[in-house]
Order: C-alpha cells, then structure tokens, then sequence
C-alpha cells in the first residue's frame, strides 16, 4: 500500500456501509426480542390457572430470550467495533491533516532526568509519542513507552524486520486495535498479576460438590413441581435452603466479586487479543518469538482466557437480582462460580504474565507498524559497523510536515564531533532534534525521515533543555553541570552519541567561553562521537588544534531589509548573526 491516506479513505467507507447494515439488524432483534417476551406474557396470562402450561412457558420462554439477548449483545458489539474502525480511520486522516488533538500526549511521561527524552520532546503535546501512539490497552502504552526511551542497540535489524512485517498488515491492526478499543479499562496489569499471584481460596472441599448436588436436586423438585406431585411450598422450602446454604459464603463471596468485577473486561478483552495473534501467520523472526508466548501444544492461551473471561461474565449475573436469587436458592450459583474461578487461578496464574506480556508488545509494535505505514517515503536505516557513525542524505525532522521541512545531508564518523554555529533561528536546535530522533528512531527499528542512511549503532546522551528546581534549591547553572558530570560519567562506561546545545549558560560570556572548550577538550579525549550548537565563535577555534573536530554552521542572510533562513547545513563557521537586526527591526533600538 504506497497510499496511506487513500487506505483510510476506503475503510472508512466500506466500514460506514457495515454499520448501517448492523444497525439495521440490531433493531430487528429488537422488534423480535420484545415480541418474544410479549408472547410470554400471553401464554402465562392466558394459561393461568394451569401450572404445566405457566411453568413451561416460562422455562421455554426465559431459554428463547436468554438466545435472543445474547444474539443481541452480539450484534451490539459487531455494531461497536464498527464504530471504533470507522473512528480510527477518521483519526489517521486527521493526522493527516497535522491534527492531532484526540492524540494522547503522553506528558505523564516527561522525565528531564532521562538520558534525552526532555530534550528532544519525546513525550508531552505534539511530541513524537503523540504522533506515534495507538496502542488501545494500557500494558501496550507502558510497553511503547519503554521502547521509545530504553536506549538500546541490540538486535535493530530485527526490529526492523518486525516492524516492517506489521506495517504490511494495517487490516490486522486495526482489527486488533479496534478490538482491544471496545473494552474502557482502567485496572493496570500489574494490579491484576498481584491479585492472581496472591489470591488465598475460600471455597470449603464440601462446597466444591455441593452446587452439583444441590441443582440436581433443584431439576427434580421442579419436574415434580411440574407434575404436582409436590406443592409450591414445598418448593419454596427448598429453594430458602439453597439461598441458607449461599449465605454462609456471602461475605467472602462478596469480597471476590468486588475483585473479579474489575478485571472482568481486562481478560474479555485479552482473550481476543491472543486469539488474533494465535491465528495469524507472521514473516518476521521477532513476531513469531513472541507469538509462540502464546501458543502451547496442550491448550491454546486464548482458550484458556476465554473460559477466565466466561466464568466472571457468569459470576456477574448476580447483578440480576431476579436472576440472582433464583439462581442462588436453586443451584448455589455464586459458590459455583467462586469455586471455578478458584479452580483457574489455581491452574493459570503463573501464565498470565507472559501472555499479558505478549498482548502489550503487540499493542505497541502495531503502533510502530502504524507509523512505518504513514510513511511509506521512510528509509530503514542500513546497520553497519565501520567507523562511520552516521552517513545520511536528506536527513528531515519527522514531526515537521513535509512542505515547510528542509532536509540537510550530514555524516559524521566515529570519534568526531562536530561544532555548530548559526543565527538565532537559524535551525541549529530544530537539527540537532533531527539528529537525534534519527538515532531514537534507528534504535527503536523505526525507518527514518530521509532519502538514505547508514547507521553505526550507539546509545544517545544530550543537555539541551537544563531547566532549576526550585524544590530541590537546585540552580538552572548546577543542573546544567549535573547533566554535564552525567554525560563525563557515561563515558566510562559505555559509547555514547552526545548532543549538546549552547552548554553553560548559567555563567558569564568570558567563563562560558573557556569552560566550553575546557568540556569539548574533555569529550574528545575520551574518544567521544557528538555535535554541539553554540553561538560561541570562539568555540570554533578548537577544530584548529584537534582534528577530531569540524565546524559547521546554519546561515541567516538580510535580503530586502528583511531576514532570510535557508535552514541549510554547510561546512565552515557562520559569519551572520542576527541579534542586532532584529533590535532594530523590532523597534527595541535605534538604528
């Protein structure tokens, strides 16, 4: 599919035409439901005072609509999920269109501890997890989460080819996605693992056999009811046992129910999540290590699920009182219910973490499927390993639109580091950003905003956005050397690409100047890769002495008493800057 948009277009049609078919449908099994229950009505009306013809009614009438309900409930969630797909690829349009405004943000997740993740505006609004972000559960989120901020360089080719094999099956995620969508749950997993794990059973040994019992005693009294060879009483003396019997669990009973309401529509959810997974044939080495999670030569992990998923629905139909009541005197329902669930967490809790694992890994590679896909014009970056860092052509930011972006070639090698100078606005922060999604994107086995690339795989480290702490009585200059000290510390243990923008601020033109060179000095010591942007010329005069270092620079011209970026990286040092200019255009000085 080399034509996202048009893709969107023609499933939100063909799912609009679905949906006016389920609608049509749903109010003719509301027509029939309503016409079953006055049938109902009539047989008991008219057949009073004969107990056969009331009690057969009613048993063939409560089997016909408990059919007809759940056919309904059926026909509702096809009509819902319908309604998800539909808005999903209304959502991809709108994105298409830079509106991003039903997008989660992400900016729970801003951490300007994190190695580079403040900086670059990984997380928060219109950041590059806004733009990326479908997952539908909320294991998928954290594990999407975790992906875009690991730092990690192992197996990218891999990734790349799962990534890849996801992206050419957008019918499937949006299936899942729209299946996981149709569930509203706020219970996180790790909630749910900890209940499993340290569930303690209630149900006594007698109880485990005593619903059997008790409801086939139930069944003979109601034939002999039916026959009138006992009386109502007689019956009625019965049915107030079984509820007797119920109520000596109810407390414990009550305290389970509260707990398993609330994972009810995680594992209804889950079970179809699995199930889609089970039965799909994947290319990609990675997908299929992970589907294998899922699938055992004993059982299959979305059948298990579902019957978890079967016996909470059962359980939640005390909520019918009606239906609670009788179900309780008549076969001890609750108990049942109590004692299977019981039974599963007993057999499958040690099992649930690696499915729930599997679930959310799919949540978030489709998310990263979903992005490859919009952008069909993205590169996979070539993996090498020689001294070159990174060798890209037509190198853009991803999150700026494609008619107002400009992209710039660059190539930087290994233990080389680049100086950066230019105007201010010039586009030196907007290219440093550039580089360093590139390298987040490159790890994570994105393909990248350019024409091509070579890629040396290396962990990314950056001060770029230093901010104070007021709480912590901490300076903007102190955490600007917090972050310093922490990218010296790195380097001792690991290689890292380092990107650094207008570093010590905090202190006076003559200090910055000499403790600038006094860093650089530092970093290339330590054999370090990385770009620094200052507006520091002075800086510039380092490449003299070391030849690790180049300058490079962003330009700002005056055409026509007004301003003029071209946003193109050039080798040399920038002789235009703009400051004074813009005093004077503004009106702030005199000419």
């Amino acid at each position: 599919m080399n034509n996202p948009k048009e893709f969107y277009r023609e499933q939100k049609s063909l799912h609009t035409i679905s949906l006016k078919k389920a609608k049509k449908q749903l109010a003719v099994s509301s027509t029939i439901r309503l016409l079953v229950f006055l049938a109902i009505v009539a047989c008991v009306y008219f057949g009073y005072p004969n107990t056969q013809i009331i009690i057969g009614s009613i048993l063939i009438g409560i089997v016909a609509f408990i059919f007809l309900v759940n056919r309904h409930t059926d026909l509702t969630n096809t009509k819902n999920k319908i309604e998800k797909l539909i808005e999903m690829n209304q959502l991809e349009l709108d994105v298409f269109n830079d509106d991003v405004s039903q997008l989660a943000s992400g900016k729970e997740f801003i951490d300007p501890s994190h190695p580079f993740s403040h900086d670059i505006d990984l997380f928060g609004e219109r950041s590059f997890f806004q733009f990326v972000n479908r997952t539908k559960t909320l294991a998928g989120k954290d594990k999407l989460v975790t992906i875009l901020a690991a730092n990690t360089i192992e197996d990218i080719e891999r990734k790349q080819e799962a990534i890849k094999n996801l992206s050419e099956l957008p019918v499937w995620r949006q299936d899942f996605g729209a299946t996981a969508s149709l569930a509203n749950i706020t219970i996180p997993v790790s909630i749910i693992q900890k209940w499993l794990q340290n569930y303690t059973p209630f149900v006594p040994k007698m109880m485990r056999i005593l619903p059997a019992l008790v409801s086939g005693i139930s069944i003979i009294m109601l034939v002999l009811l039916f026959l009138d060879l006992i009386t109502f009483n007689m019956f009625l003396f019965w049915f107030f046992i079984g509820l007797g019997i119920t109520g000596t669990q109810l407390k414990k009973i009550n305290t389970l129910y509260s707990n398993a309401s609330k994972v009810k529509d995680t594992f209804e959810q889950y079970y179809k999540l699995v199930d889609k997974i089970e039965n799909t044939v994947f290319d990609a080495v990675l997908l299929k290590e992970k589907q294998k999670g899922v699938i055992s030569k004993k059982e299959k992990a979305s059948q298990t699920l579902k019957q978890f998923a079967r016996i909470l629905s059962a359980f939640d139909q005390r909520n019918n009182i009606m239906f609670g009541v009788i179900a309780n005197g008549l076969m001890l329902w609750d108990i049942l219910q109590s004692y299977r669930i019981e039974q599963w967490i007993k057999k499958n809790h040690d099992k649930v973490n690696q499915w729930f694992e599997v679930i959310a890994f799919f949540d978030a590679y489709n998310s990263l499927g979903n992005f490859a896909f919009n952008h069909p014009d993205y590169v996979y970056p070539k993996i090498i390993s020689n001294d070159t860092i990174l060798k890209a052509k037509e190198l853009g930011h991803p999150l700026l639109r494609a008619k107002k972006r400009v992209n710039n070639d660059i190539t930087i090698d290994h233990k080389q580091f680049l100086i950066i100078t230019g105007a201010n606005m010039a586009g030196k922060s907007t290219f440093l950003r550039t580089v360093a999604l590139q390298i987040v994107m490159s790890n994570i086995g994105l393909p990248v905003c350019a024409k091509s690339c070579e890629y040396r795989p290396i962990k990314l480290i950056s001060s770029m956005r230093t901010s104070d702490s007021l709480s912590d009585d901490a300076s903007y200059f102190f955490s600007e050397l917090t972050q310093l000290k922490t990218i010296v510390d790195a380097l001792k243990e690991d290689e890292y690409f380092i990107i650094l923008d207008e570093i010590l601020k905090g202190t006076n033109s003559k200090d910055k100047a000499a403790g600038s060179r006094k860093f650089v000095e530092k970093l290339v010591a330590a054999q370090a890769t990385g770009i620094i942007a200052t507006h520091d010329l002075s800086l510039c005069e380092i490449a003299k002495d070391l030849p690790q270092v180049q300058n490079r620079f962003f330009d700002a011209q005056i055409i026509n008493d007004e301003l003029y970026f071209d946003y193109t990286f050039k080798n040399g040092v920038c002789q235009n800057m703009n400051a004074s200019f813009l005093l004077k255009k503004m009106g702030i000085v005199e000419s």
